[in-house]
C-alpha cells in the first residue's frame, strides 16, 4: 500500500490549535480520535445504535420502492444532488436512497473531469444530458456545483466563471423546477476532525484507499478556503424554487435516515405511510445557510 500514496505531513489549524498531521502514520492521533464525533458542532455524542438503524433504514428503503412506483405510474421526474466535502458521506447515502430500487429507473451520476470538447460548451450543458426522463429518479454524486467550490478553491476556474455561475444557477434551477422536475440539493456536513479520521481510515484500508486522492490530502490544507466557498454558496444559491437541504453527517446513519425521509415526506405518493417515515431530526437536518450558524 505504501506505494499507492507518497508520505505527507501536514500542518494543520484544527479547533484553533496547529496540528501536524501524517496521513501515512499508521495511528490516528489523538485530538482527531477523541473529537471526531463531536466536531463542527455535531449536536450527538455517540452514533445512532446499528440495531436501530438497520431496522429504520429497511423500512424507509420500503417506502422508497413504493415511492418508485408511484414516479413511473405518474410518470414524474426526480433528481438529487449530493454535495458536501470530501468523505462527507454521499456515496454511502447514495447507496443507501438506491439501494432496493428498480436500477432501469433510479441512475448515479458521477462525472469525471470536463473533456477538452466540455470545457468549451456551455458550463452545464454536460450535466443536462443526463437529466431525468419520466418515471426517472436520477442522483449526482457531486453536481454543476463543483464551480461553487473544489474549482475555485484549487484554481480550476476563473474569478468570472466563478462569478457567472452563481449568478446563473438559480435562474438555472428555477426552469428545472418549473418544467416539473423535483429537485433536492443535499449539503452534507461534517466537522474538520471527522474528515480528518475518515481519510486516515481510507489510507489504511486496502478495500477503500482507492477513494483517497492526491487532491483530498490537497484539500486538508485548505479547510477554511472550502468553508468560505459553502458559506457563500448555501447564501446565493438556496432559493425557494431550490432550498439547500443541510444534513449534519459527522454519524453517517443518521444522516442517511433524514435525507430518505426528507425525501419521503415531500412527495405525496401513492399508499405513502407518515408513521413508518417518521419525523426528521432537527438537530440532523434543517433547510438553509443558517442552520450551520
Amino acid at each position: 500500500m505504501s506505494d499507492v500514496m507518497e508520505s505527507r505531513a501536514v500542518e494543520l489549524t484544527v479547533s484553533g490549535k496547529k496540528r501536524i498531521f501524517d496521513i501515512d502514520d499508521p495511528k490516528l492521533p489523538d485530538w482527531a480520535d477523541k473529537d471526531e464525533i463531536e466536531s463542527g458542532d455535531f449536536p450527538y455524542k455517540e452514533k445512532m445504535d446499528k440495531g436501530e438503524y438497520e431496522k429504520t433504514i429497511e423500512a424507509l428503503q420500503i417506502e422508497l420502492v413504493k415511492m418508485q412506483f408511484w414516479m413511473q405510474d405518474k410518470g414524474k421526474r426526480v433528481m438529487a444532488v449530493f454535495e458536501g466535502r470530501d468523505a462527507a458521506g454521499k456515496g454511502g447515502s447514495i447507496f443507501a436512497t438506491r439501494a432496493y430500487l428498480n436500477p432501469r429507473y433510479a441512475r448515479v451520476v458521477a462525472l469525471p473531469k470536463p473533456s477538452d470538447i466540455e470545457r468549451g460548451q456551455w458550463y452545464f450543458q454536460r450535466y443536462v444530458e443526463h437529466f431525468p426522463t419520466t418515471g426517472e429518479f436520477v442522483m449526482f454524486d457531486r453536481s454543476w456545483y463543483n464551480r461553487a467550490g473544489v474549482e475555485p478553491v484549487m484554481g480550476f476556474c476563473t474569478p468570472d466563471q466563478y462569478e457567472h455561475f452563481l449568478k446563473q444557477v438559480p435562474r438555472f434551477e428555477e426552469m428545472l423546477v418549473d418544467d416539473g422536475i423535483f429537485l433536492f440539493k443535499f449539503w452534507l456536513n461534517i466537522g474538520q476532525e471527522m474528515q480528518i479520521k475518515r481519510f486516515h481510515d481510507r489510507r489504511h484500508d486496502p478495500l477503500k484507499v482507492w477513494k483517497l486522492s492526491p487532491m483530498d490530502i490537497a484539500a486538508l490544507t485548505k479547510w477554511d478556503d472550502y468553508t468560505e466557498k459553502r458559506d457563500r454558496m448555501l447564501k446565493e444559491t438556496h432559493t425557494k424554487d431550490a432550498p439547500w437541504t443541510i444534513i449534519k453527517a459527522n454519524d453517517k446513519r443518521r444522516a442517511r435516515i433524514n435525507l430518505i425521509r426528507h425525501i419521503l415526506l415531500s412527495l405525496d405518493y401513492d399508499g405513502r405511510d407518515l408513521k413508518v417515515i417518521g419525523d426528521i431530526d432537527g438537530k440532523i437536518l434543517g433547510q438553509g445557510p443558517n442552520f450551520l450558524k
